[in-house]
């Protein structure tokens, strides 16, 4: 039975331990270590950010102090409210990933319209399919091959046949997919992240003289796998917006983002690279060696980039500028997390293949 810190033990823990539940600690020296830089970097650039921001003197562009102080301040509660969660329950976490989802996905069906006969299928999605993901995530690896397959699987054969049983057939293909589309990247996709703290892993052991017995368990606090994935999407967002502004001159796609630039996604994806490593270095806090730390830190990056263009291409098509304003002074929260959706999957898989032990 493990505590949510070291030489203590959880509430959760205690009422789960006689149903055969394990709950692992949540927080070790190094993640606490790490989630005290991370709010503290956050708030220090947003007090910068708005320093700059009241100075009518400053030569910086009022839009840029503007947008990057409610990038930084979006993360930064998005960051807090994970930390509480991680102290109470990887439960508690599932469930407010659960709830993201459930809003983004809001978010993205309002902007994509549907029409009357797809309102059960919807009805399926929103209260069957998505609770039903992460109540899979929620038992761990034992449920491994339901959650991997259930949406991709059997929700892309269920949903478009439910359509289909109300008679209507216009646009019949376009609105399938939109509903499926959604489901992938809002619930499913998003869903890994929250399943990294269920991973059963393995670290290489150089000091062993058997090669046989290198690679043992890693058991470190599997909370700090997790920051340590937000904090690289979080670099990965911010440094790119840097670079963007520092020196992007070759845009990437100017009819899909017209600030996303070549130079902003190479200097990211390396200045995230060198970044994780050096956090991998100085805390310790993946089963990665440093450099393998750094080469998942650029790919974290490189697909933040890829779901930033994908849902920007979709708010181009439907002529919008961002998907909502739920998130009070900031745009909706499908634009804060398109980067989570993309890179979580990659990372998790990634991570389980090399490094996963057999169940």
């Amino acid at each position: 039975m493990a505590g949510t810190l070291a030489g203590q033990t959880s509430p959760i823990a205690v009422l789960l331990d006689p149903l055969g539940i394990e709950v692992r600690s949540a927080f070790d020296l190094p993640t606490v270590i790490l989630l005290v830089l991370i709010l503290s970097g956050l708030g220090i650039a947003l007090l910068i950010g708005r320093a700059i921001g009241r100075r009518r003197d400053s030569s910086v562009d009022a839009s840029i102090v503007r947008a990057f102080n409610r990038r930084v301040a979006a993360w930064l509660t998005m960051i807090a409210i994970l930390a509480v969660a991680s102290v109470v329950s990887r439960y508690v976490v599932v469930t407010l990933f659960g709830l993201l989802s459930f809003w983004a996905l809001r978010e993205f069906v309002t902007m994509t319209p549907t029409r009357r006969a797809d309102h059960r299928a919807l009805f399926w999605t929103f209260f069957v399919l998505t609770p039903l993901q992460y109540v899979l995530v929620g038992i761990g690896e034992r449920a491994f091959a339901f959650f991997t397959v259930m949406i991709p699987v059997y929700a892309s054969l269920l949903l478009p046949a439910r359509i289909a049983f109300t008679g209507d057939h216009k646009r019949f293909l376009e609105r399938a997919a939109k509903i499926q589309f959604g489901l992938l990247v809002c619930v499913y996709s998003l869903s890994f992240a929250p399943a990294l703290l269920a991973l059963r892993l393995q670290q290489y052991d150089p000091t062993a003289e058997d090669d046989a017995a290198r690679m043992i368990p890693w058991t470190a606090s599997s909370t700090g796998l997790l920051l340590f994935f937000v904090l690289m999407v979080l670099l990965g967002d911010l440094m790119q917006f840097a670079w963007d502004k520092l020196v992007g001159r070759h845009l990437i796609s100017p009819a899909v983002n017209g600030t996303k630039t070549w130079e902003g996604l190479c200097g990211g994806v390396i200045s995230v690279g060198i970044i994780g490593a050096i956090v991998q270095w100085v805390l310790a806090v993946t089963p990665f060696y440093v450099y393998g730390a750094g080469c998942m830190a650029s790919l974290v990056a490189f697909m933040g980039t890829c779901g930033s263009l994908t849902m920007s291409a979709i708010k181009r098509d439907r002529g919008i500028r961002d998907y909502g304003t739920l998130v009070h002074g900031h745009a909706g929260i499908l634009d804060r997390i398109d980067s989570l959706c993309f890179s979580a999957p990659m990372f998790y898989y990634v991570t389980r293949y090399f490094l996963g032990i057999a169940s």
